[in-house]
């Protein structure tokens, strides 16, 4: 129990302690695995890819394969390219380095406003820590009211989604449950949009050799989920033209694609893969990637973009390829999630 509990008001002195109120607010990203070892790495898929909103197959028909031949393989592959990028000093992936990071950054801006009546903290969907363990600190500290807020800037029910369902469902083992509120996407929030404008001019000015074009590659999703009603794939074309549009670019200067395809079916196109392939034997031998859909660096963007997708366009010809990390922890990041932040707290916190 903390410090600040006490017994309430006219209560009898035997009353269980009751912690002052607070606010709340719980960041959560999509996680990460414990180490690189093959048995953490399988615990990790596992629940990953038994996710209804991520592999929305019948699970008579998807269980024996993943059990089977996926979850016998994939784990060591995973394993080695986590490897490449892991935090050695921390011995932690880099997503739980930086969201960590974003979260301390954020409590201090937070706490500098509204002091001790507020308290921030993060949780992953999938791995540690968990939603359930951190929703649980968050109530026996006092929080009464809770802004939850997935780290997702375009909606997708395989990331936004899947979140919230894991929120209400560690809400369900609480007694005493807090109000609370559920951050909607944020993509054309003019500040993120900002922060990204900002962290492509910072990655062109730094640039060996000027890029022919900027791919934006977002993570993707099988195609029959846009024709399902999912708003992901238009989220992420409109985040693509308003970034054009703050920075005063024509259509010939910036595109859209998609990576990490799964599975036989049709995914979201054009595949980033395959396009930065495409633009080198087009004659664009400098190109830079940025990854709007991402919130921190992580094994999509530090290792599928960073060595895979590299390697695709240098080995079809290209010769300059420019990666411009996620926003991570940039100050202007933070401001920009901070004032997503304030907006879901009136009322609450002014």
């Amino acid at each position: 129990m903390t410090v600040d509990a006490t017994c309430p008001a006219h209560a009898p002195t035997d009353h269980p302690k009751v912690p002052r109120e607070k606010v709340g607010v719980l960041l959560a990203n999509l996680g990460t695995p414990d180490d690189t070892s093959y048995w953490k790495m399988r615990r990790y898929l596992n629940e990953f890819l038994s996710d209804k909103r991520v592999i929305d197959y019948p699970a008579w028909k998807w269980q024996p394969i993943l059990q089977g031949i996926v979850l016998s393989t994939r784990p060591f592959k995973s394993g080695a390219a986590y490897k490449t990028i892991w935090n050695e000093a921390k011995d932690e992936s880099p997503l739980m380095t930086i969201t960590r990071d974003q979260t301390t950054k954020i409590e201090s801006v937070l706490k500098a406003k509204f002091g001790d009546d507020i308290l921030v903290d993060f949780c992953m969907r999938y791995g540690n820590p968990s939603t359930k363990d951190k929703l649980r600190h968050l109530i026996k500290n006092g929080c009464t009211r809770i802004v939850f807020f997935p780290l997702y800037p375009q909606y997708a029910g395989a990331t936004t989604a899947t979140a919230n369902d894991q929120f209400f469902r560690a809400l369900m083992d609480e007694k005493w449950q807090p109000a609370v509120r559920t951050v909607p996407r944020y993509f054309d929030n003019p500040a993120y949009i900002d922060a990204l404008a900002q962290s492509v001019e910072r990655g062109y000015a730094s640039a060996a050799h000027q890029p022919d074009i900027l791919i934006c590659s977002y993570h993707g999703l099988p195609f029959r989920y846009l024709t399902e009603g999912d708003p992901y794939h238009c989220q992420c074309q409109k985040t693509t033209r308003l970034l054009k549009e703050r920075l005063g670019w024509d259509d010939s200067q910036i595109m859209t694609t998609f990576q990490s395809k799964f599975g036989p079916e049709e995914w979201l196109q054009p595949y980033t893969v395959e396009e930065v392939a495409r633009q080198a034997e087009a004659g664009n031998k400098s190109i830079a990637v940025i990854a709007p859909a991402f919130s921190a660096d992580c094994i999509e963007t530090l290792e599928e973009i960073n060595e895979e997708i590299r390697e695709s366009f240098e080995e079809a010809g290209g010769e300059h390829f420019t990666y411009i990390p996620c926003l991570n922890d940039d100050d202007a990041h933070i401001d920009a999630l901070v004032g997503t932040i304030e907006d879901n707290l009136k009322g609450w916190l002014n």
